[in-house]
């Protein structure tokens, strides 16, 4: 069967990431036959990119010159600046300090009383995949199998959910949106960003490291097939990155000479080697300490690095080797007792995290949380200093903030009110460690995307526009 031009070259294109002047060639000249490859097509190779079909979309919505004026603007940078303002332009924050010069043409809002924040990140959400409302058609979360490192979380996230325009009104500008936690490896998370898009891409936090996330504990060993132990779930680690470090040798020697052949691609071990190779954040569900030492010592043999363990509801346990080894923990501020390995959780947690010099974080894993992770910063906060833990209410801000930033690799962009940064920021009523304060206008890359004072700037999905409840 002779396959049309066309086709051939996307199914090029899916294998090796070019067409048209890049991607494997034949030359007649060559004694061997062999196929060569081009420098581009290589380098996509080594960075683990063999197409482009996955690269973030996001556009920047339209944006002015913005300056608000004479609020209390807590920087999560050290600085609370009272009576401060913030000029927004160019997509970044231009300037924060007082009397800030206002550009022509911009737009100046009256900041007394209010309070200034950057945007809220939440290092750990299902949204999108664990879906509201919460029926079974939504529920794209976890697969069933030992490790299944080749799911792509994106490829399931549906970005027409309610949650995420509800995050957004409670602040949060930014969430590392993560497969679930039945398997051992479940698949790779991506950061979004969260405004209307049409695609998973079109909210896809540009050049965001990319993500895996693993498990540990009861929820991958409780199902009826292997593992249903500890044991089990260590061996399953140990073997999984056994395979890919053979997977990764294997490639690695290809590209260091690509005469021939490359080896056979398998998407899941393709994960692993990116881990391996140190290109691939790992985020880990655990809870009990036990079960994060045993982590921390399956990625000492394996030389990858962790870069948060959420839930962590025992972390202040093993709070000091967290510190020693950059390890944050992305914590809730005081659930706990809802299953056993849960019982040792208490509301000081993300205090003594944070006391003893780790990065301490305050997340969701919920769709409704997500709407108030400044309230639940205010709990770990007032828990802290109930123990007589010295917080600052700036260090308690980076909770939401700086802290989740880091542990989603974008903290040269987001997490702070720093002169050069996304223009991520919220506008508060009052102060944001206050239960009654409300969110009142949040910029994303500095364009204005809700306002709770103007319908216009109140982004509803498609799902909800034809609700009952949305029609008066």
């Amino acid at each position: 069967m002779r396959i049309p031009s066309i086709l051939l070259c996307a199914m090029i294109v899916i294998m090796l990431g070019g067409c048209a002047g890049s991607g494997p060639s034949t030359s007649a000249d060559d004694a061997a036959g062999e196929t060569t490859y081009d420098n581009a097509t290589l380098e996509n190779m080594r960075e683990g990119t063999y197409n482009d079909a996955w690269e973030s979309s996001y556009e920047p919505l339209p944006a002015r010159p913005t300056v608000i004026q004479d609020a209390t603007v807590m920087t999560a940078a050290g600085e609370t600046i009272r009576e401060g303002d913030v000029l927004l332009r160019d997509r970044t924050i231009d300037s924060v300090g007082t009397d800030v010069p206002v550009p022509e043409g911009a737009r100046v809002i009256d900041g007394s009383g209010k309070y200034v924040t950057p945007g809220i990140i939440d290092s750990h959400s299902h949204l999108g995949v664990s879906a509201t409302p919460e029926v079974g058609p939504h529920y794209d979360n976890n697969e069933e199998g030992m490790a299944t490192p080749g799911l792509w979380m994106e490829h399931g996230v549906w970005p027409q959910g309610p949650g995420f325009a509800r995050a957004l009104a409670g602040g949060t500008t930014t969430a590392l949106l993560l497969p679930g936690s039945g398997d051992v490896i479940e698949g790779r998370g991506f950061t979004a960003k969260l405004v209307p898009g049409r695609s998973p891409q079109d909210m896809k936090f540009p050049d965001a490291p990319p993500t895996l996330k693993m498990a540990c504990g009861e929820n991958p060993k409780g199902g009826s097939s292997y593992p249903t132990t500890r044991m089990g779930i260590a061996e399953g680690f140990r073997s999984t990155f056994i395979e890919a470090q053979k997977y990764r040798k294997q490639w690695d020697a290809w590209l260091e000479a690509p005469t021939g052949d490359p080896p056979e691609r398998n998407l899941g071990m393709e994960t692993l080697a990116e881990v391996l190779r140190g290109n691939m954040l790992v985020q880990v569900h655990c809870y009990r300490a036990d079960d994060m030492t045993t982590m921390l010592e399956i990625a000492q043999e394996f030389d990858f690095e962790i870069r948060s363990f959420h839930h962590a509801v025992e972390a202040y346990k093993i709070r000091d080797r967290l510190a020693e080894e950059e390890v944050s923990a992305s914590m809730w501020s005081d659930w706990w007792g809802f299953k056993m390995e849960a019982f040792d959780g208490i509301p000081e947690n993300v205090a003594l995290m944070h006391d003893a010099g780790a990065r301490a974080i305050v997340h969701s894993d919920d769709d409704l949380e997500i709407q108030r992770l400044n309230q639940e910063a205010a709990k770990a906060l007032r828990a802290g200093r109930e123990a007589g833990v010295d917080i600052t209410r700036n260090e308690a801000l980076r909770w939401i903030t700086a802290h989740p930033a880091w542990a989603l690799g974008i903290q040269d962009r987001v997490g702070t009110l720093e002169e050069g940064k996304n223009a991520d920021v919220v506008l508060w009523s009052s102060d944001p460690f206050s239960i009654y304060t409300k969110a009142q206008r949040v910029w994303v890359d500095g364009a204005l995307v809700y306002d709770r004072n103007d319908p216009d700037y109140q982004p509803r999905s498609d799902f909800e526009l034809g609700s009952p409840s949305t029609q008066n």
